[in-house]
């Protein structure tokens, strides 16, 4: 959507309106939709300003500001991780975002993005997996079935072609939410008792869970040659996945070094340790899976050019659906330099 830079109201997306837009292009072809925006994005990587989240941490959980910028649009996302809010019955993720005009600074776009991080975090980890993963997959394994796990399961059938997702989740109850949420979805589903019976036969293995620790969801004897890895759950300084043996023996693809080496799987490895920028893949200057026995790994933390492509693909629907309001949040006086003769008028 075209709106004028300067013009003082600025379309806004509520969760509502996020919710029909999802359900108006269909979730799959929104998780498409999303993969090629970010795939295209990681083409022009180098045009983008980049810098590690900005993190303010507490004993409960961390709140982050994300920015970015292609030079002609800014967009920051605000977002926290709180794995204690289940316990009050609130999300552990809660986001929105905005983009602005760069020549201007006016904002053109402010969104929900608790369920968009949503979408956005799966797409990226089926685009990755396209790249990365062995070639003709079939079978993902699924650890950790929280608000996340659909958005996975539906991201890797849509962009991937998986057909069948081994559920595993130390709460039942949760893999049985996940479980009857993609129930009639077009993939086989099998609730797992172990992790490690989720993982026999799998050729991607996919952890997304949420507790704020050091934590070991994959130990090294798991994970046998030929597989790629999405660790997703890893996002912060002192929470990880995987035993660092994995690490040791797989290929690390990463977003941007400089967060990932803070927050991902790869805190646990020396400074040093040799990792791959994805989108030096995606643009051939750098290999992706280069033997059938490799393991490959995704330490996905989440950067913000992936939501930058997700409020930009949010904003080029807005005219095609009309699923905003306009927001009054730009004070625009008569006089630029008269801004207290607007409050003096309004009265």
């Amino acid at each position: 959507m075209n709106t004028p830079s300067h013009q003082a109201y600025v379309p806004f997306v509520s969760v509502d309106n996020m919710l029909k837009l999802v359900l108006h292009l269909g979730v799959e072809r929104v998780l498409r939709d999303l993969a090629a925006e970010i795939e295209a994005d990681f083409h022009r990587w180098p045009l983008f300003d980049k810098t590690p989240r900005v993190a303010s941490h507490s004993d409960v959980g961390v709140i982050e500001l994300m920015p970015t910028s292609d030079g002609e649009t800014y967009g920051f996302k605000y977002v926290n991780g709180h794995p204690s809010n289940m316990k009050q019955g609130l999300q552990t993720v809660t986001a929105f975002g905005l983009l602005a005009d760069v020549a201007t600074c006016y904002p053109v776009l402010l969104s929900e993005m608790t369920i968009l991080t949503a979408l956005r975090t799966a797409a990226t980890s089926a685009m990755a997996a396209k790249w990365l993963a062995p070639a003709g997959s079939s079978v993902m394994a699924l650890i950790g079935n929280g608000a996340q796990s659909e958005f996975q399961a539906l991201g890797f059938k849509a962009i991937c072609g998986i057909t069948e997702v081994r559920l595993y989740d130390i709460d039942p109850e949760a893999t049985a939410k996940c479980a009857a949420n993609l129930a009639g979805r077009g993939l086989n589903v099998v609730s797992c008792a172990t992790p490690e019976e989720a993982i026999l036969g799998a050729q991607i293995i996919t952890t997304v869970t949420a507790d704020k620790q050091y934590a070991t969801i994959l130990t090294d004897n798991m994970v046998g040659a030929g597989v790629h890895i999405n660790a997703v759950g890893g996002d912060c300084p002192g929470k990880t996945e995987l035993h660092k043996d994995i690490l040791l023996r797989s290929s690390i693809f990463v977003e941007y070094p400089e967060q990932t080496r803070i927050e991902g799987e790869i805190q646990q490895l020396d400074a040093d340790h040799p990792v791959i920028e994805l989108w030096q893949v995606i643009n051939g200057e750098a290999k992706g899976r280069t033997d059938a026995r490799e393991i490959t790994l995704f330490d996905s933390v989440g950067f913000a050019v992936e939501d930058f492509s997700a409020l930009r693909y949010v904003r080029s629907k807005l005219a095609e659906t009309g699923l905003f309001t306009q927001l009054d949040m730009i004070a625009d006086p008569d006089d630029p330099r008269d801004l207290f003769g607007m409050i003096m008028r309004a009265g």
